[in-house]
């Protein structure tokens, strides 16, 4: 089974907990907080194309198998195809914001 490791739900703790174990972040921190899952995220992303690269030098030296370079080949091709689509999703939303006539 392929899991997408780009995102870590483990930790994601329902909202209700958040809320009462935890005193209101400031924006600063918020915002600090929100940059380091997306520099999280895309260090997995980019983990993973390298793991990917990994591998399929392994198989042109006949250290592991086809079906293993594949699925880490898949495995970095929907990670970057994830990565676009929630960039395209943010820019549209930005670019809807600037439309808005207050």
């Amino acid at each position: 089974m392929i899991q997408n490791t780009m995102f870590n739900t483990s930790t994601v703790q329902p909202l209700q907990m958040q809320t009462t174990s935890k005193v209101e972040a400031t924006p600063s921190e918020s915002l600090r907080q929100f940059g380091s899952y997306l520099e999280d995220a895309l260090q997995s992303v980019a983990s993973q194309e390298q793991n990917s690269h990994t591998m399929t030098d392994k198989l042109m030296l006949g250290q592991v198998n086809v079906d293993q370079a594949m699925i880490s080949a898949q495995q970095a091709l929907l990670s970057v195809q994830l990565t676009t689509q929630v960039r395209n999703k943010v820019v549209e939303a930005y670019q809807e914001i600037m439309r808005t006539q207050i």
